[in-house]
């Protein structure tokens, strides 16, 4: 079946108000691109000012905790990020796993809540470098797509986002062959797991992704788009990513 392409972008621990110029060349481009889905991930601080600037952009949260509230200095909860104008949010991304050291299990009850609150998720899976060497990737993503996946998962509200830890940042980016086969995988997973509603969730790659190689990784069999980081920070560096998605699904 055909899905509809999202390409995302995450600004991570960057951006200021002074930033926010850069949605209003996104905002522009996603116009022009009907045919897709276009986000933005944006610091809590942001999500207020940004979604103002640029309504109709899907702007979103790039966590949120698993309660809905209480003693949890320093986190944000699902509830007060829609309340700022989110409307969705990233879950288990692999500087979360990696750095906060949150398991599948927290990310399956931060994937819940968030839809329980009405926003939509992008849940990221991936191996580390140690785990590909060591043979392991497919057996990781495995685990991570089963054991981070809600109950009621579906394409309506959840997104897969396949992340090898390893190349996020680093420049480094997989084989096509390889972006192929780990996302043949992940779709294979949902298929067991949540049956014909698999076909209509959207898989992400998410890893270095940027304007020279959108092309050719958003054309890969199961690939519906792209998670990006420091790319999506500026528009000229964003925008043609978007473009690229446009193009192939003309």
């Amino acid at each position: 079946m055909t899905r509809r392409k999202l390409i995302a972008g995450n600004w991570k621990m960057n951006g200021s108000l002074a930033a926010l110029a850069e949605l209003d060349g996104i905002a522009a481009a996603a116009a022009a691109a009907p045919g897709i889905d276009v986000a933005v991930a944006v610091p809590a601080t942001l999500i207020a000012p940004a979604h103002a600037r640029a309504p109709n952009l899907a702007i979103g949260a790039e966590d949120v905790h698993q309660d809905d509230d209480g003693a949890h200095t320093g986190c944000v909860s699902a509830g007060m990020v829609r309340e700022a104008g989110a409307a969705f949010t990233i879950v288990g991304h692999s500087e979360r796993r990696s750095d906060q050291h949150e398991t599948s299990h927290d990310v399956y009850l931060k994937a819940a809540t968030a839809h329980r609150h009405g926003l939509k998720v992008i849940l990221c899976v991936g191996e580390t470098q140690q785990e590909r060497d060591a043979g392991r990737a497919a057996h990781i993503v495995r685990a991570q797509t089963e054991e981070s996946l809600p109950d009621d998962a579906h394409g309506d509200w959840l997104t897969v986002a396949y992340e090898p830890c390893w190349a996020i940042g680093t420049g480094r980016t997989p084989t096509m062959d390889e972006i192929a086969a780990i996302h043949a995988i992940i779709r294979a997973k949902l298929q067991q797991m949540i049956g014909d509603g698999a076909s209509d969730m959207r898989i992400l790659y998410g890893g270095s992704a940027n304007p020279a190689n959108a092309a050719e990784i958003l054309a890969l069999e199961n690939v519906d788009g792209a998670l990006v980081g420091g790319a999506s920070l500026t528009a000229d560096k964003f925008v043609p990513i978007i473009q690229a998605a446009k193009a192939l699904s003309a």
